[in-house]
């Protein structure tokens, strides 16, 4: 089993609390449900809500895996 990081993404608004959690491979998914809950006339949650937080989701890309740089054994450092 493998893990895998959790991204949260959250926003307070007046007495309500949007919270979104997703992983890297689901950013997609998280950023149709910002829109689902901008569209939803019954939530407080606005298209510029939506926006703000569907950035946060689009610059928080994952880090790719830095290489660790070991001298070649035929040279010297």
């Amino acid at each position: 089993m493998t893990s895998r990081d959790i991204n949260v993404i959250a926003l307070v608004k007046g007495g309500e609390r949007y919270v979104f959690l997703y992983d890297d491979d689901s950013r997609n998914e998280a950023l149709q449900a910002l829109a689902r809950h901008a569209a939803n006339p019954d939530l407080s949650f606005s298209w510029y809500d939506a926006a703000v937080l569907g950035q946060k989701v689009r610059n928080n890309t994952p880090r790719p895996s830095r290489i660790k740089f070991v001298p070649r054994a035929d040279r010297p450092a």
